[in-house]
């Protein structure tokens, strides 16, 4: 059989072998001649069922051949014995065989009909509750409509997979909703783009001016930009996009936007005479937050007595002399309550925090710790020696109604402490400091540690510079170098990068090394060697546990795709007994450094002391122990801890040999190797540079151009971050 060639298997489903709830992936076993086991996305398949598929048979390294169906019809048995059959084989829930037969008994041919449309008709046979039988008419009436759904969206080249997604969330509707507005599908998380929902409506026969076009166009906008940080836009920046990736009118734009501002669809601010539009949870975010802070300005947390003396008695028991600065930043947490600590590398900050725990400590306070990810929170537990969690795991991050993550820990069920310290508060976006926030008990005192010249968080928001600049926040910057780390290249260099100096280049005996190069195959190879055998020689570093390459971005071949793609086959190569898995356009491994690309909150991961819990989180670096096709199962090592990961939520790991910048926040590496040349102007400024630079310990090595480190130092351009917080800081202050 050829594996493009399209085959039609009429038979009953026998097995269910497995199913994805969350996307229908399902596999079954054909009670055919040949027991054919089928894969694919079969949401609403049981077993007894008669169905179609049309697919392909191809290998499976571990199964043998297997059928994989690109779409399917099924058909409902409707011979008494069938359907006998279907009920009692469990495939609908709350029927089992004693209670089909009474069923068929009752209603015969008709069952299945009576059950999915007349449930108080089957409410009337004994040991079957009005509840069971609504239930079961609930029940069947979904897997049909999943069913209706998916031949409707077929036609318009919308995947099962999506399928189920809308279905999960319009319901018995969706298809109604489709046909009433088909730009609600890019509204959602389908996995459809507006492209392919303006196809949809085009097929339809809608208008390219027509306003539902318009108002989809302009949440579109509004939302991508969301990606790129922005937690609004100005009104006029907002039309003129929308207007040129929909070739419609200006004034009718602006018309749709004043329709959807007057019905709230989106929430219009002005300030400084300029007009900006949030969608209706980032101005709910950005605002709360605001409100929150002025509110524990005005209600503040217990005032510290006799500061001076606990701070003379901590310098004489650690026999240290703390700074000026330093003696201010505690003084501001333990009489205001509310506090940004800032600064670079070497300033003092730990320093600074573990004398304001001490203290709180000391008079009794119950002191919580986090950090945006695991490592930073593994770090800030190191540094303090206290408990430090993620803000996702202090909060319970749990699961809402439609899938969504959600936390426990809220306005109405608050943390149970006297101060909450955050640290590496740039990477926190908007929303999740939102939920902070509204876990926040009144009168806690807050602790925000950072340093501003790193880059923004990934999410949508500007919060620690928004707090900065509002000028209504306490802060206290640390600038001066301590004369021990005085001594690191990588510190000092660091400060000089963000004063817009060029770092010193030249010296070849301590942390920070520059090794130049104006070819791109040599940097490439410099790289490669320095990761493989070099630095290992020389250190006695590993890649899988000290090294971290850091690159600008991922294309080209100096980026983290095609670095990573080289190094897997230079440190971890295919052999025989190794399991490998191709996911996407990559091939995953044992033995794999390997990095989870976006939040998964339900992920389950054992830790080795026995402590079990859930939440793998994006950025987070592990490796692959082991692979299992058997059952489908990734085991990925994370420090102290292992996940479990199914075959469907491998997208979710990318190779870590090699990372952007971006995704290295919040980490610390011994060792990073920088790789830098010319590439895209977008992912060369200081900022970047700075960041790449304190990701390292212990040595830092960069290969590649003089000239582009020097461009990188003189362009100071911050990505310009749209956000409403200072605004609402600011005003709602006066």
């Amino acid at each position: 059989m050829q594996n493009n060639e399209l085959f039609e298997l009429c038979a009953t489903v026998d097995t269910i072998i497995y199913r994805n709830d969350s996307n229908g992936y399902t596999v079954i076993e054909l009670d055919d001649e040949d027991e054919t086991t089928a894969v694919g996305i079969m949401p609403d398949v049981s077993v007894g069922e008669n169905v179609k598929l049309i697919g392909f048979f191809k290998p499976h390294a571990s199964y043998g051949m297997q059928f994989s169906v690109t779409t399917y019809e099924k058909t409902m048995p409707e011979d008494i014995a069938g359907i006998l059959s279907y009920l009692s084989s469990g495939s609908v829930k709350g029927i089992g065989p004693a209670t089909a037969a009474t069923l068929v008994k009752e209603f015969g041919e008709a069952t299945l009909d009576v059950l999915q449309n007349e449930p108080d008709r089957v409410a009337r046979i004994k040991g079957i509750s009005a509840k069971k039988a609504n239930d079961i008419s609930s029940q069947l009436k979904e897997n049909s409509g999943i069913r209706e759904l998916m031949l409707c969206l077929g036609e318009y080249d919308i995947s099962p997979a999506s399928a189920v997604k809308i279905y999960k969330a319009f319901g018995t509707r969706a298809i109604q909703e489709i046909k009433n507005n088909p730009y609600c599908l890019s509204n959602g998380d389908f996995g459809i783009s507006f492209e392919k929902a303006d196809a949809i409506a085009l097929k339809q026969g809608r208008a390219p001016d027509e306003k539902l076009r318009i108002r989809a166009g302009l949440a579109y906008v509004l939302n991508h930009n969301r990606s790129n940080g922005h937690t609004c836009l100005p009104m006029d920046r907002l039309i003129e996009t929308t207007c040129g990736f929909l070739e419609v009118e200006f004034g009718l734009t602006g018309e749709v936007l004043s329709e959807m501002i007057a019905d709230e669809s989106l929430i219009s601010y002005e300030t400084g005479g300029r007009t900006y539009i949030f969608s209706t949870d980032m101005f709910s975010s950005e605002s709360y937050i605001a409100q929150r802070l002025n509110m524990m300005k005005l209600f503040p947390a217990v005032k510290i007595e006799d500061i001076d003396k606990h701070i003379e008695a901590i310098e004489k028991y650690n026999n240290i002399e703390y700074a000026s600065m330093q003696k201010e930043a505690i003084t501001q947490a333990l009489t205001r309550g509310l506090l940004v600590l800032t600064g670079g590398p070497g300033t003092g900050k730990t320093t600074t925090l573990n004398a304001i725990i001490r203290i709180l400590k000391d008079k009794g306070q119950k002191v919580f710790l986090c950090a945006p990810t695991g490592r930073a929170a593994q770090r800030m537990s190191e540094v303090t020696g206290e408990e430090a969690k993620t803000i996702h795991r202090l909060l319970e991050v749990a699961w809402d109604k439609d899938d969504k993550p959600a936390f426990k820990k809220n306005e109405k069920n608050m943390l149970k402490c006297d101060a909450l310290v955050i640290d590496e508060v740039s990477m926190v976006d908007a929303q999740l400091f939102e939920s902070v926030m509204r876990a926040l008990p009144m009168g806690c005192r807050l602790i925000l540690v950072g340093d501003s010249n790193q880059l923004p968080s990934v999410g949508a928001g500007n919060v620690l510079d928004d707090l900065i600049s509002s000028g209504v926040i306490p802060v206290v910057q640390l600038t001066e170098i301590f004369r021990q780390s005085m001594k690191s290249l990588i510190i000092t260099n660091a400060h000089k990068i963000v004063n817009g100096e060029m770092p010193e280049l030249r010296v070849r005996d301590k942390d920070f090394f520059f090794l130049p190069s104006e070819n791109k195959a040599v940097i490439r190879k410099t790289v490669v060697d320095l990761c493989s055998t070099r630095l290992t020689n020389a250190y006695g570093y590993d890649i899988q546990k000290n090294i971290q390459i850091l690159a600008p971005g991922r294309k080209g071949e100096l980026g983290v795709t095609e670095l990573n793609s080289t190094l897997q086959e230079v440190i971890n190569p295919p052999e025989k007994d190794k399991q490998e898995l191709v996911s996407g356009k990559r091939v995953l491994r044992e033995g794999d450094k390997v990095m989870q690309i976006r939040n998964n909150y339900d992920l389950l991961w054992t830790k080795d002391d026995g402590e079990n819990g859930e939440g793998i989180f994006n950025g987070e670096i592990g490796i692959i122990e082991s692979i299992s096709k058997r059952s489908r199962i990734i085991k990925v090592r994370f420090d102290d801890k292992v996940a479990s990961y199914d075959f469907d939520f491998a997208p979710d790991l990318d190779l870590a040999y090699a990372a952007t910048v971006h995704k290295s926040q919040g980490n610390e590496f011994d060792a990073v190797v920088m790789p830098l040349y010319r590439g895209s102007p977008m992912l060369y400024y200081r900022n970047l540079l700075y960041t790449a630079v304190t990701r390292a310990k212990k040595l830092l090595i960069i290969v590649g151009s003089y000239e582009i480190i020097e461009k990188m130092v003189n362009n100071n351009r911050k990505n310009k971050r749209y956000s409403g917080l200072k605004f609402f800081l600011t005003e709602s202050d006066r």
